[in-house]
């Protein structure tokens, strides 16, 4: 009787486990055994009704093709630099970042292929965070904004520029 009780229990706790784990595998998808700090790495959406683009340009392909667009907005008193849906760069980049630099021409400021950036005219945001799709970066309040005028996406490994979005003022580019 009591070896029928213990086996009932057992297996009520191995089923109530298993699934479980798999209603918690379940939620966590698409992500398969992500730790925290993929999660947080993934992928977030674009500027909300609620925030207004400070600045906003376009990705011209550099290195390897890129395309989409940047955009500085203010949320919470924080500026953020945001990549649209419409963003896309080459899978095979190695060690790609997304960086602020300080020039207004960078593609035309070195030299091809790589268009390799020197140390002091620009600034690391953080690692790219996908390949492709909506993003976003937390840009340092300590960073002065009108020093930097360009969004970048580079490879840092290799010193090769992936490519660039010249940042504009959107309140002027709009009464142009």
């Amino acid at each position: 009787m009591r070896l029928g009780y213990l086996l009932t229990l057992s297996s009520l706790l191995m089923f109530g486990c298993t699934e479980a784990a798999s209603n918690s595998e379940t939620a966590a998808s698409p992500a398969v055994s992500a730790t925290p700090a993929e999660v947080q790495s993934q992928p977030q959406p674009v500027a909300a009704a609620d925030q207004i683009a400070t600045e906003s340009g376009t990705f011209v392909s550099g290195e390897h093709a890129t395309e989409g667009t940047a955009s500085i907005v203010m949320e919470n008193g924080q500026p953020i630099l945001k990549l649209d849906q419409g963003f896309k760069t080459f899978e095979m980049g190695p060690d790609l970042v997304v960086a602020l630099h300080r020039s207004d021409d960078v593609l035309g400021s070195t030299k091809p292929p790589a268009y390799p950036l020197e140390e002091g005219d620009y600034i690391v945001l953080a690692p790219l965070k996908s390949f492709s799709g909506a993003q976003s970066y937390p840009i340092p309040k300590e960073i002065s904004l009108k020093d930097y005028k360009s969004a970048v996406i580079w490879c840092r490994q290799f010193n090769a520029t992936f490519g660039v979005a010249l940042l504009r003022d959107t309140n002027s580019t709009a009464t142009q």
